[in-house]
């Protein structure tokens, strides 16, 4: 009969009231977001908060919920682009820095090849013409040992340079895979670069994505301007190498030293970094870095500078065998090894506890001190906060408008039962946008027309139900029986039709972006909570008021 057992309805009703005390500060946004903001200001400024940031931080209690549906580009307004890398730069750089090294290896075989000078060639080869033709065997042996083998999270494939005779002159290039390597590489140190410099900005939710093999797409909410994104991309990331002068769990300068440098660690939460405030070399001079093994076959990262960077390192290992240095990024220390030897030549290695992806992580930010590349931007858009805020009214309107009309029609439809069918749809909406705030989603144009259809679908479940109590009516069975058998046969295509919808929106969140994914979260949530509301909620209330009257007869 329809019994519904005493924890089954705690449960429901828990559920209910979670959902809509966690949807509950987005009623109150502006302050709710302000609270956030400064909550997150006054952590990174290491607890001292500005006369304005307390003011932001009281305005909403701390023991209340303060996770709020991020808003879209569509809905916040911002700046929209679409970069590509100029990978071929890269290649030109890696060549260019190439040739000092086969440079000073030829010229220690002088007496076989004799005179050695580069010549002009394209930007992706190099060319070098040897005095005496007849050492050219020695020669290409010679550059070919320079060669590295290009690694892999799959393992060491094969060389990174292509070397051949044409004549009197050594040609080298990199090889395909190696231009697929480094591809690959630029592409995810300019995301990195890119997500950096924008999360350093502050801004909620940003969407930078790879598209194609080297495109970059950048969208940010909440930022003034396409110019001003462009800008803030374009900045150079701070890359420096320091002297260690200790290590501390204090962020305060120890005494006597107060001009000195001190920088938390980024692997170590809690230890400090004691440094010297002017650094060795900086991100300027770093050429490349590459994930690599050491001699010990452990994963380890190789890196190498320009002529300058490499005097002044090989100058500063030589006088400081035994010491650590400390290679910061953005403020922070990435890795702090021990100098084990002079390197001289500008090349040298960080060895660690490192596994095959934390070296691959290690190299990116290494070379994440400036984009690799020149960014060319294919297209560029600003959307005011103005635009924002007419789409989000025009949501608002749309929403309102579509539950006016199914409220209208159910109760219209179905009395009493219908007016069970729209409190449980209220309880619907707001348990989407607690569902929301928990999972940090993001809420977008597309994914406001997914709420829309969630509420057309959401009464969809519940006309099934009402229209088989109807049939069983009909059929001369008690109002309690009909309730319970209604509810019992209608489960089945009530999930029929839902599950077939929940796939859909699975496979357009996979394979979709941006406001696709939007649209696919909205509507892969509201298909859950539709079938939680429509099942167990409008059951719960048609129980206790059941309970509560005990009709002899029903009419739905």
């Amino acid at each position: 009969m329809l019994q519904i057992p005493l924890w089954k309805r705690v449960l429901i009703w828990a559920v209910c009231a979670a959902g809509l005390i966690l949807a509950m500060p987005n009623l109150f946004y502006s302050r709710v977001e302000g609270h956030n903001d400064a909550r997150a200001a006054i952590e990174r400024a290491g607890g001292v908060a500005t006369p304005e940031q307390a003011a932001a931080l009281a305005a909403w209690p701390d023991w209340l919920p303060s996770g709020l549906v991020n808003l879209g580009l569509d809905l916040r307004g911002g700046a929209h682009l679409l970069a590509e890398v100029q990978v071929a730069d890269v290649y030109k750089g890696r060549i260019d820095a190439l040739w000092p090294e086969v440079r000073d290896a030829l010229r220690a075989e002088r007496a076989v090849v004799g005179a050695v000078r580069r010549v002009e060639s394209a930007p992706s080869e190099l060319r070098v013409r040897i005095g005496e033709p007849s050492g050219m065997a020695r020669a290409l042996e010679v550059v070919r040992g320079l060669s590295r083998p290009i690694l892999t999270l799959t393992g060491i494939g094969a060389s990174d340079l292509e070397v051949r005779a044409e004549g009197d002159e050594i040609v080298v290039t990199l090889s395909a895979e190696e231009r697929r390597a480094t591809d690959d590489r630029t592409m995810r140190q300019s995301l990195e670069i890119i997500r950096r410099r924008v999360d350093a900005v502050g801004t909620r939710e940003p969407t930078i994505q790879r598209q194609g093999e080297d495109r970059i797409l950048i969208q940010v909410p909440g930022i003034g301007s396409a110019a001003e994104l462009k800008e803030l991309i374009g900045t150079t990331a701070q890359l420096t190498f320091h002297p260690v002068i200790s290590r501390s769990d204090s962020p305060t300068p120890p005494a006597g030293d107060e001009r000195a440098l001190v920088l938390p660690s980024m692997d170590e939460p809690g230890i400090w970094y004691v440094l010297e405030p002017a650094p060795v070399v900086t991100g300027e001079e770093l050429v490349d870095a590459q994930p690599a093994f050491d001699q010990n076959g452990r994963p380890a990262v190789n890196f190498r500078f320009n002529p300058s960077g490499a005097r002044k390192f090989g100058d500063f290992t030589a006088a400081n065998i035994g010491s650590p240095f400390a290679i910061v990024l953005d403020g922070e220390v990435i890795s702090a090894p021990v100098i084990q030897d002079h390197i001289a030549g500008g090349s040298g290695i960080i060895t660690g506890r490192f596994t095959v992806e934390e070296t691959t992580q290690l190299a990116i930010l290494l070379r994440a001190g400036a984009l690799p590349a020149g960014l060319t931007f294919l297209e560029e858009r600003t959307i005011g906060p103005e635009l924002g805020r007419d789409s989000i009214e025009a949501g608002r309107v749309a929403a309102l408008v579509g539950m006016v009309a199914v409220v209208a029609f159910m109760i219209a439809s179905y009395g009493l039962f219908g007016v069970f069918a729209t409190l449980a749809l209220g309880i619907n909406v707001g348990l989407i946008f607690g569902a929301l705030s928990v999972i940090g989603g993001t809420l977008t144009l597309p994914g406001i027309a997914g709420i829309v259809l969630t509420i057309g679908m959401a009464v969809d479940a519940n006309v099934l139900v009402f229209e088989r109590i109807r049939e069983e009516l009909r059929e001369g069975r008690g109002p309690a029986r009909a309730i319970d058998l209604g509810y019992q046969r209608a489960l089945s295509a009530i999930l029929d039709a839902n599950v077939t919808t929940f796939i859909t929106a699975a496979i357009l969140y996979m394979l979709g972006s941006g406001p696709v994914r939007g649209f696919a979260i909205t509507l892969g949530i509201g298909i859950l909570t539709s079938v939680f509301t429509a099942f167990f909620v409008t059951r719960a209330m048609i129980a206790a008021w059941f309970a509560a009257r005990r009709p002899r007869a029903i009419t739905v």
